[in-house]
């Protein structure tokens, strides 16, 4: 196969992914703009609920909202309890809910990972110092906590709460295999299962679950919300090789740098012969980001953007087939959309 066809995930992705799995024109936008008016209140209630008498936690709570993102984790919540036909509004204050967990756990990641650069803008940690964005994290964990409280509904406090568990465990997980050259794809999996599939699952199935969802239709969400996240880390990680930086909005390589093995690197290392093998090691264990260049020679050799665009294509396709049981209506096709796009963006 020519460089030109492995230079890129989507390149990769074409090559191993599903007709089934390839979004048209703008499928994001289409999605955002149907959940517009429901994002709208879901935003409003964030920023009301992020205000604080804490002059530091304003500043870095404005910050966060700023940086804007396309709020995918709180969109699922909406759009899967829109799906069963739900009406109410208490979606919004869950929607909510899973923003502040998330962004929470990525005022704490930037900060163990020493990250300067987030959606193309500085990191809290890298203008105000580690410690107002530990704290300011923890402050978004107890608010959420709060909000969970507030909605009075014991299953969804104990799938949170839960969620939250697993999010940290997957964090300390990820710390154990710094510059580990040996992580397994096994061990990869595990990882992001818990730092990333787990909050997706959440929030699709909590949406269910207040819409009323039966048990088939809720075990349909918590799959979708599960395959989704771990295609669209294994495509994140995948971009992390392939971007460009500036599409990417952080530093390319930063896995790298972390030392963190990922699915393409992970998959170099396994087909690489002994010397090249530990070359690649020797460069995981030191987080040596200069030896990028090499590294994506590797990977682009081994085939292992093809092989992570194929597992990624995988997931992708579980989650469009959990949602077979649920109702045929616009809100479970931009489900459908958005597991395309998880394997097809560009950031």
């Amino acid at each position: 196969m020519p460089d030109s066809i492995r230079s890129t995930p989507h390149a990769a992705a074409v090559q191993a992914g599903t007709a089934s799995n390839r979004p048209g024109p703008g499928p994001i936008a289409a999605v955002q703009a149907l959940a517009a008016g429901e994002m709208a209140e879901v935003n409003a209630l964030i920023r009301r609920r992020l205000d604080s008498d804490v002059a530091l936690i304003r500043q870095i709570s404005e910050h966060i909202v700023a940086a804007g993102g396309k709020r995918l984790r709180p969109m699922l919540a909406v759009i899967a309890a829109r799906a069963l036909g739900y009406t109410g509004s208490a979606h919004h204050q869950l929607a909510a809910i899973v923003e502040f967990i998330h962004t929470s756990t990525l005022l704490h990641d930037d900060v163990v990972d020493e990250s300067d650069m987030r959606r193309g803008r500085k990191t809290a940690n890298a203008l105000w110092g580690n410690a107002p964005s530990v704290l300011v994290g923890d402050f978004l964990y107890s608010r959420s906590f709060q909000l969970m409280v507030e909605l009075d509904s014991m299953p969804v406090m104990r799938v949170l709460a839960d969620t939250t568990n697993r999010i940290a465990e997957g964090e300390v997980l990820q710390l154990l295999h710094i510059g580990n050259p040996d992580t397994t794809e096994a061990d990869y999996l595990r990882v992001i299962e818990c730092k990333t599939a787990v909050l997706f699952a959440a929030a699709t199935r909590l949406g269910g679950v207040l819409a009323g969802a039966t048990p088939a239709q809720e075990q349909a969400l918590q799959d979708y919300g599960m395959h989704l996240g771990l295609a669209f880390q294994v495509a994140d990680d995948l971009l992390d090789y392939t971007a460009d930086a500036a599409t990417l909005g952080k530093n390319l390589g930063d896995d790298l740098a972390e030392g963190k093995a990922t699915l393409p690197l992970i998959h170099a290392l396994a087909h690489a012969a002994p010397a090249e093998r530990a070359r690649l090691a020797a460069i995981v264990a030191a987080g040596e980001l200069d030896a990028l260049a090499e590294v994506q020679q590797a990977i682009r050799a081994s085939g292992g953007l093809e092989a992570s665009a194929r597992l990624a294509h995988r997931h992708a396709d579980a989650a469009s087939a959990a949602l077979d049981a649920l109702p045929a209506n616009a809100w479970t096709d931009a489900l459908r959309t958005l597991a395309a796009y998880a394997v097809e963006r560009e950031s």
